[in-house]
């Protein structure tokens, strides 16, 4: 069999051995479908939420835009964000939420490698079975959901246009120091066996994992960082050394250790009526950029949808 026949047969039996869910396995109607898709890492069939459009397609060649949602830490594909969800279908673009193994609180979710192939897979197959524009696939999530984003956007920037990182997680070893008693701490020991403390290898596993490690200057994906002042879930300090290993000419550790003691330095002048917060730093580097704005743990998703629909590869 020739590797081209090998190909196609793999993708038909990844389509007709999926379980019936009620649903068509490659739906076609607007709303929201769940589809099961065989993970190549395991060959185990994992699932993901694919959000139909009522609107046309925004290109003349019938191309939709396909924004990639990564849910939280403490959450699976069935989180919703009632916004992100009208945004895109406004735009006519589909909107995918792979599961990648679930809640992060074992080996197998949390960043690993199984988990990373899981959204590699999903995107690859909305790919294979929807007329999708390869100029403009986003990533986007909050909290777990930005150290995902961070995490796929730096590990594998061919896959996207741009990625919108919001209050997210860039060091896993730090976070860990940031929640030893807590909830967090509980399932990051359950996802890695223990703390960094415990064992030269626990603690190669967590960098094995955190963004910082992959995120470099003069990336291929422009970045959207942005964080809020008031976080007691995760250090704004991730946001800005994130930003910091994409741009280290642009924010430098005094600033960092400034921004971190409230010391924002001159006032951003112009308002960002679709943020609709007041920002108390914005950077860019490219098309990248940082925003450090007032606020506690959370996204304002209608801000990264307004940044993402502004972003398009070259082909």
């Amino acid at each position: 069999m020739t590797r081209v026949a090998r190909a196609c047969f793999a993708l038909t039996l990844l389509v007709s051995t999926a379980p019936r869910t009620g649903l068509a396995q490659t739906p076609d109607a607007p709303g929201r479908h769940r589809v099961e898709i065989r993970s190549t890492a395991d060959s185990t069939l994992q699932p993901s939420v694919l959000v139909m459009p009522a609107a046309p397609a925004p290109s003349a060649n019938g191309r939709r835009p396909l924004a990639v949602m990564l849910h939280t830490w403490s959450f699976d594909l069935d989180q919703r964000d009632s916004t992100v969800e009208a945004e895109a279908d406004a735009r006519g673009w589909l909107l995918l939420s792979p599961n990648f193994r679930g809640r992060s609180e074992t080996p197998l979710a949390c960043g690993s490698d199984v988990a990373q192939q899981d959204i590699l897979d999903a995107v690859a197959w909305v790919r294979a079975h929807y007329a999708v524009d390869s100029t403009r696939i986003y990533l986007l999530g909050r909290s777990g959901g930005g150290f995902m984003t961070m995490l796929m956007a730096s590990r594998y920037p061919a896959q996207g246009a741009a990625a919108s990182a919001w209050v997210g997680i860039s060091d896993l070893a730090a976070w860990n120091s940031e929640h030893p008693t807590d909830e967090y701490g509980r399932m990051m020991r359950g996802c890695f066996g223990g703390t960094p403390r415990e064992s030269a290898a626990i603690a190669a596993a967590y960098a094995a994992r955190a963004p910082l490690r992959y995120l470099k200057p003069k990336g291929r994906v422009p970045f959207d960082l942005a964080d809020v002042v008031h976080d007691t879930v995760v250090s704004p300090r991730h946001t800005l050394e994130a930003f910091q290993a994409i741009a280290p000419q642009v924010l430098s550790n005094a600033d960092i250790e400034a921004m971190m003691r409230g010391q924002y330095g001159t006032p951003v002048p112009a308002a960002d009526t679709i943020l609709g917060r007041t920002i108390h730093v914005r950077r860019t580097a490219g098309a990248s950029r940082l925003t450090l704005f007032e606020g506690e743990h959370e996204w304002i998703s209608r801000a990264a949808i307004a940044w993402l629909a502004a972003q398009q590869r070259r082909r």
